[in-house]
């Protein structure tokens, strides 16, 4: 089976490229590792914007081979690190900002992550907080404990998420980071690297357990403050989390339309053809660093068809 052909096209997720491997981000790339993939797509695909992408998938152009590459929350890296190695590769992008996010906040998991990190406590009591005590005297401990901290609050609303994680950095005698997220002016700066901006919400909620008026501002405020900075329509759109049916509902693709964007992307598995809902396009997202694993991994993603999610109702 070839890794693609024309009509279908897969859609690539990322969040950060770090610049060195991260024991506390074993999900991440590092930016030596991300060179090797980057350069392995090149030889083997036609990478195109997302936006440009999706128009040609519905107008029946897209080429052959064709693949987009998307990062999620709008990570200072993305430009730091990235962007220069997509631009050495030849490889556009699309990176999805949550704007609630920008000059210096952090958002909730990050926070968590940083105070099991920086801590010098060999133990972390958050029994105050209803989420246990965790032992973090090695990488490992500090890896599980956050993962366990993460499972209890990915749930909450985005107020109550970021809330109880600014307690957990006062517990643990940590500051908040302040520079792991873009700027606006850093916003503005991805475009020179072939890299388009696009939403992701304000605030990075779960939608489907937002209030509905909430869930509007949260769509329609990320799309008006990103053309506000970049001065450039903003036609794609990521959900949160991603997972139709769980994450988000049919009332919110209403919403996504009704805002004014053109395409969006879920985490869905599988590969975008012309039967795809345009505003929820498939993502794939290739967990491996080795370029024989991944090609595995793509080829297995391509059997996979466009999800067509059942209507499901929205959070009242």
């Amino acid at each position: 089976m070839a890794l693609a052909s024309r009509g279908r096209l897969p859609i690539l997720i990322f969040h950060r490229v770090l610049p060195k491997p991260d024991p506390l981000l074993p999900g991440e790339p590092s930016a030596e590792e991300f060179d090797a993939l980057a350069g392995h797509i090149a030889s083997r695909f036609r990478v195109l914007p997302l936006a440009q992408a999706a128009r040609d998938l519905y107008a029946g152009t897209l080429p052959p081979r064709a693949l987009a590459i998307t990062f999620d929350d709008g990570y200072a890296n993305n430009l730091a690190v990235a962007a220069p190695i997509l631009k050495r590769h030849g490889l556009p992008a699309t990176v999805f900002v949550a704007t609630g996010y920008l000059d210096g906040r952090c958002m909730f998991n990050d926070a968590i992550i940083e105070a099991f990190r920086g801590t010098v406590n060999s133990e972390l009591d958050l029994t105050p907080l209803r989420l246990g005590r965790h032992a973090v005297r090695n990488d490992g401990e500090r890896r599980a404990a956050i993962d366990a901290v993460l499972r209890e609050l990915k749930p909450l609303a985005a107020e109550a998420r970021d809330r109880v994680a600014q307690d957990v950095l006062q517990r643990a005698g940590v500051p908040g980071p302040k520079d792991l997220m873009l700027t606006r002016a850093s916003v503005r700066a991805l475009t020179p690297f072939g890299i388009e901006v696009g939403a992701h919400t304000v605030n990075h909620p779960i939608l489907a357990s937002t209030p509905r008026a909430m869930a509007w501002h949260e769509i329609r405020d990320s799309k008006r403050e990103l053309e506000e900075i970049t001065g450039a329509p903003v036609t794609v759109f990521a959900y949160p989390n991603g997972r139709p049916q769980l994450d988000y509902a049919s009332e919110h693709v209403r919403m996504v339309r009704e805002a004014g964007f053109g395409f969006a992307v879920s985490t869905a598995p599988g590969v975008a053809n012309r039967s795809a809902d345009p505003l929820q396009l498939p993502r794939f997202t290739p967990w491996t660093r080795h370029p024989l694993k991944f090609d595995l991994m793509m080829l297995r993603n391509l059997q996979h068809g466009p999800v067509q999610p059942r209507a499901t109702p929205a959070a009242a």
